[in-house]
């Protein structure tokens, strides 16, 4: 079922109420509105590699931050052939995890090809999929790698809520009943099961792990709820909502480090339309804005990260929040 009524009504999981970006914050990479140093985050080791298949999906969610849709092409499919390219250069730098994330996955001709290709160099493997058509159509060649490569292969599947209302509102009609069954399919053919879900501005994480329990009871899928790593509960992000900027001074206030964040230890590969080669971007959130393009390589993308978007602060600072398992 594609979702095409995106539009008709506001999703239940955006920030209610939120006052508007001010425009003249993050603008400056160096300096905040206010004249203080902006934060920067510098790559430790790149211990996870994301590669985005693409922004082609067979749904429209309402509020997808990266605005995957059956039409949306600004990502172009990446190629098995460039993908090896990046898991050569990976393999030198101690990396440890590769990601693949669209769009939907499996929208891509060359996706099982690029799984094996990572799982056989020996990197753990992460899928964020909806577990829908897209990836059933897969079940018998899915079913043969994970029963060869066990736990070094973990499938992500995005649940925005643990009840049918909310998340049917987000991803559209007819979409929580295929999810499940990808979820039950994925469970019992004993493949290392994760969730992505998010939670209302109105709900607390304890109210919100506890319906997922729930939920993963209900239809025995072997997911602990209240592992971090098994159910990933993300913030809302809203680029056009107010938020604070993050300045050096933020990491003592807040009792955080710059090594907590995501752009400490990730890059994702991108190939954007009409570019011939793909594209190393800083950060699996922001993969359209020209100031967090890195180059076409990895060895290239090493430098510190400005946080110079709404996302870094609403997200990662603000959000304690992380893409990798």
């Amino acid at each position: 079922m594609i979702a095409t009524d995106a539009s008709a009504e506001a999703s239940p999981f955006a920030l209610p109420q939120a006052r508007p970006l001010d425009p003249a914050k993050f603008q400056d990479p160096l300096r905040t509105v206010l004249g203080d140093a902006r934060a920067n985050v510098a790559l430790g080791r790149l211990e996870t590699l994301w590669i985005n298949t693409g922004t082609l999906c067979n749904l429209a969610c309402k509020t997808c931050y990266i605005e995957s849709s059956p039409t949306n092409d600004a990502l172009v499919y990446i190629t098995l052939t460039e993908v090896n390219a990046f898991l050569d250069e990976a393999e030198g730098l101690g990396t440890h995890e590769i990601g693949f994330t669209g769009g939907e996955p499996f929208m891509n001709p060359d996706m099982l090809a690029m799984m094996r290709s990572a799982l056989e160099r020996g990197f753990e493997v992460l899928v964020l999929t909806n577990a829908m058509r897209p990836l059933r159509r897969f079940d018998d060649q899915l079913a043969a790698l994970r029963t060869e490569v066990g736990a070094k292969l973990t499938m992500r599947v995005s649940l925005d809520h643990y009840t049918q209302s909310l998340h049917e509102a987000e991803r559209g009609a007819h979409t929580w009943i295929k999810a499940i069954d990808g979820c039950r399919w994925l469970s019992e053919h004993g493949f290392h099961l994760a969730v992505a879900g998010r939670r209302l501005a109105s709900e607390s994480e304890a109210a919100a792990r506890a319906g997922y329990a729930g939920l993963f009871a209900e239809h025995g899928l072997r997911i602990d709820a209240f592992n971090p790593a098994a159910l990933v509960l993300f913030p809302e992000m809203d680029e056009a909502a107010d938020v604070p900027e993050i300045s050096d001074g933020c990491w003592d206030l807040l009792g955080k480090s710059p090594g907590s964040m995501m752009c400490s230890s990730s890059r994702m590969v991108v190939k954007r339309k009409g570019l011939e080669r793909p594209t190393v971007v800083a950060c699996t959130l922001i993969p359209y804005d020209d100031r967090f393009a890195l180059g076409e390589t990895l060895a290239g993308a090493q430098g510190a990260v400005s946080l110079n978007h709404p996302h870094c602060a609403r997200f990662c600072v603000l959000g304690g929040a992380t893409c990798s398992a």
